[in-house]
């Protein structure tokens, strides 16, 4: 807590062994107080005895009395504490006090000075360490509600994905695949576009379909996603290469529902020689919602036995565990 919303004994007593010291008079002192905001309805007792009975009270009195009612007050009265506060350490004029109480006046000025410097800087440390731990917490707030949010994300997404399974149109599966894939990839963060087309020049029309692009290690992929009941030849793979190999430094992704056929996977073996093709399986990403994996890991390890390996197509038990 700070010193000014509340005076603590020792610096109390020090304010009530100085202030009557920087005024001569009991009157004087009574102008000290006023001048720092305390009401005169808080010192109406004080004022009579002072104008009428001036023996009854000491300024020491005055002084103590009048620090323990703003003390009492709380925070309504803080303006008045850190006037006060302000009013002693910053007091010069010395001259003004009794001689044999100048000495003393500048001895406890200083002394209090000091004390509200250090009691100020352990305020401030304690504040700043408060500052970091409420930091913290909102920090760890933060990261519970992204969580629950991603956790929630990938509850959608794996119904999404299991409702598939129920879909006769093959078409309208196949582009609900893309979605709820591209939606897969946004919910771990390594999404860059979803689905898109090229238009060629003067009505050309489309000249190219792309599922998806993803970011793994600073690298881009672009992601082809099929839904077929047949596995995957080397027609459609190599559709896929071209539109890689024509965008010079990207890599691929191919996503099937069914396996590839061999000369699929010998085909992106050795296209491995001019850029990355990974084959993935989509059991593996269900594979992955199912137990709660990552879905970016699983990628990098194709990544890596494509790279490292020669190996485009790891089989699924090799990735996900």
């Amino acid at each position: 807590m700070n010193i000014t919303y509340h005076y603590p004994p020792d610096l109390f007593n020090l304010l009530v062994d100085t202030i009557p010291l920087l005024c001569k008079s009991k009157k004087d002192v009574l102008i000290f107080l006023k001048g720092a905001g305390v009401p005169t309805n808080m010192m109406e007792d004080m004022i009579s005895k002072v104008n009428f009975n001036r023996d009854a009270i000491s300024k020491y009195e005055i002084v103590r009395t009048g620090l323990e009612r703003i003390n009492e007050r709380g925070e309504r009265t803080l303006r008045i504490r850190r006037e006060i506060l302000k009013r002693v350490t910053q007091f010069e004029n010395f001259e003004a006090c009794w001689e044999k109480d100048r000495l003393p006046a500048k001895g406890l000025v200083a002394e209090i000075s000091k004390l509200v410097q250090v009691k100020d800087s352990f305020t401030k440390m304690k504040m700043e360490r408060e500052k970091e731990a409420e930091k913290r917490k909102k920090d760890y707030l933060r990261k519970v509600k992204e969580q629950e949010l991603h956790r929630q994300e990938i509850e959608t997404i794996k119904h999404l994905l299991n409702s598939l399974f129920t879909y006769t149109d093959p078409h309208k599966r196949g582009k609900e695949l893309e979605v709820i894939l591209n939606r897969l990839f946004k919910a771990y963060k390594i999404s860059v576009r979803e689905a898109f087309v090229l238009v060629g020049d003067q009505g050309a029309g489309i000249v190219e379909q792309i599922d998806g692009v993803i970011e793994l290690d600073g690298e881009l992929y672009l992601v082809e996603m099929k839904w077929w009941r047949n596995p995957i030849g080397t027609g459609d793979v190599s559709q896929h290469l071209v539109r890689i190999f024509n965008r010079g430094h990207s890599r691929g992704i191919f996503i099937s529902n069914s396996s590839f056929t061999q000369p699929a996977i010998s085909m992106c073996k050795e296209s491995l020689s001019r850029t990355v093709m990974c084959l993935c399986g989509l059991d593996e990403v269900v594979y992955i919602l199912e137990n709660n994996l990552n879905l970016e890991e699983m990628l990098k390890k194709k990544v890596q036995a494509a790279i490292i390996d020669k190996n485009p197509w790891l089989k699924s038990e090799q990735t996900i565990h």
